[in-house]
Parts: structure tokens; C-alpha cells; sequence
């Protein structure tokens, strides 16, 4: 299943993304948002067998919102692709982990805002992995049993306030876009055939497959769980590709009027306009 979290009339939703239209769940299903459909082995059993049904909506009709608006948790995963650390220099062996908060989001085809304090606004695509069964201490050959699916997301960096960390670069308002939606693991069992291409104006910046993670996807989630209780709906961004506008000559970066476009195979294209403050 694909499956999106919108605004329909103003009123939050959620539903099932066909090639048909939606298919409101929202309406259909006794959970209060996406998230909670998550925690629910039943709801989500449910949800699979309307799959069929009559779509309810048309993409006109909505307004996305982030793939997951709510959750308890965004953790951000750096420099976990070798083209990257060569990039940037990194040569710390162990996973880079820092946090985006849930209000630093935006949903597919809406503004991505780019600060007016920046001219250093930077892309980055990566896959995002939607927790669906809490845990903490989770095992390397358990990990992918907790994943409920997979989503583009671009990471967008202010990056003259990276400084010598991360969070402060990645918080700023509706810089992060994530969606179009969560692709289910019945649909992608393994996510290392996935490809990721990031295009800025319609022209390729990144490409990679995610098979060249350096801290896998079952190893991210055994890390992360070691010293956080993930629960469903948090989501942990896997890292992003090499190609970045900062360690391009001249450099890259976002602007107010561009396009970015973020489209992993099998999930889908996030779309986002760069517009002002």
C-alpha cells in the first residue's frame, strides 16, 4: 500500500494513494491520524483489504501533509554514504545521529521555505524509514520486522548554521519535505533495490542506490534502539547521497522560484517549490 496523510476541506486526513484517487481512511477507519493506523496490526489488516474499494478523492481535492505530520521522533542519519564522507572529510566510523523536529516539516507539491537569514539553503534526498512496531534494544535480524514502510524526504540544510553541528542547520520552518507517502514493506521487502535521485530544476544532482549505505538499514534501526524506545511513526532519515550544492564548484544551492524533486523507485517523486520566507 501507499498510503498519504492530507488535508481535505481543511480537515485532516489520511488514505490509501491509488491509480484510481484516494481512498479516504480517514473516513473508513476509527484511527485519528496515520500514525495511529500504525501501532494498529488489526487497523492495518483492515486498511489492506479496502485496497480495492472506489477512490473517495482526487489529488486535486487534497493538500499534503508530511507523510507522517505528528510523529514523537524524526532521528537524522549523516554521512552515511562514502561519496558524502569524502565530500565533507568525515572519517568518524560510528553512525552520525541528529534530530529534526516534527514542525521543520512539510508535505509533497507545497513550499519548502527557504530562511532570508541564508544564502547557503542546501538539498538533500534521502529515504526515510517509518517505524510501525515499537522496541528498543532491537536486534539486527529483528530490525526490518519494526519498519512499516518507506518515504522520499529532502533533508533541506541552511548550512552556513550548521556551525560544528547539524541541528541547528535543520530546523528551521518547513525545510524538510516528506512524502508523497509510506510505501508498505510488503511492497518493498528489500530496500536496498531502491534508488535514489535528487533533481534541482529538473536537472540531476544525486543518485545512488541504497544498497551503498554504509550503516545499513537493519543496523541503523538495531543503533538507534539501543539508546531511544522507537515507536510507531517515528522516522529515521538514512543519510544523504553525495552531490550536495555545498561541495559542488561554484557551489549549488536552493533559491527562492527552483524546484526540487526528490524520487526513490517504487515509493515515488516528492515535488516541492523553494518559496520565501
Amino acid at each position: 500500500m501507499k498510503l498519504a496523510s492530507y488535508l481535505v476541506s481543511g480537515k485532516p486526513s489520511y488514505g490509501i494513494l491509488t491509480s484510481k484517487g484516494i481512498i479516504d481512511l480517514g473516513s473508513k477507519l476509527g484511527f485519528a491520524d496515520l500514525k495511529s493506523l500504525l501501532a494498529s496490526q488489526e487497523g492495518m489488516a483492515v486498511a489492506k483489504k479496502l485496497t480495492d474499494s472506489p477512490a473517495d478523492l482526487q489529488e486535486d481535492q487534497i493538500e499534503y501533509l508530511p507523510t507522517i505530520p505528528n510523529p514523537n521522533k524524526i532521528l537524522c542519519v549523516g554521512m552515511n554514504y562514502a561519496e558524502k564522507r569524502a565530500e565533507f572529510n568525515e572519517t568518524n566510523p560510528a553512525p552520525t545521529i541528529f534530530v529534526r523536529f516534527p514542525d521543520s516539516q512539510t508535505g509533497n507539491k507545497t513550499g519548502v521555505i527557504k530562511p532570508s537569514i541564508t544564502n547557503e539553503f542546501d538539498y538533500e534526498g534521502e529515504l526515510a524509514i517509518i517505524i510501525g512496531k515499537a522496541g528498543s534494544k532491537i536486534s539486527k535480524s529483528d530490525a526490518l520486522a519494526h519498519v512499516a514502510g518507506y518515504s522520499c524526504y529532502m533533508d533541506g540544510s541552511v548550512r552556513d548554521w550548521q556551525f560544528t553541528w547539524f541541528t541547528a542547520g535543520k530546523n528551521w520552518a518547513r525545510t524538510g519535505a516528506f512524502g508523497p507517502c509510506l510505501t508498505t514493506t510488503d511492497e518493498i521487502p528489500d530496500p536496498t533495490v531502491l534508488t535514489l535521485t535528487t533533481y534541482l530544476n529538473g536537472q540531476q544532482v544525486q543518485q545512488d542506490s541504497i544498497s551503498n549505505l554504509i550503516h545499513t538499514i537493519p543496523e541503523l534501526v538495531s543503533y538507534i534502539s539501543t539508546f531511544t524506545h522507537l515507536s510507531p511513526g517515528d522516522v529515521i532519515l538514512t543519510g544523504s547521497p553525495g552531490g550536495v550544492g555545498k561541495k559542488r564548484n561554484p557551489p549549488l544551492f536552493m533559491h527562492v522560484g527552483d524546484t526540487i524533486e526528490v524520487e526513490i523507485s517504487h515509493i515515488g517523486r516528492l515535488t516541492n517549490t523553494i518559496i520565501s520566507e
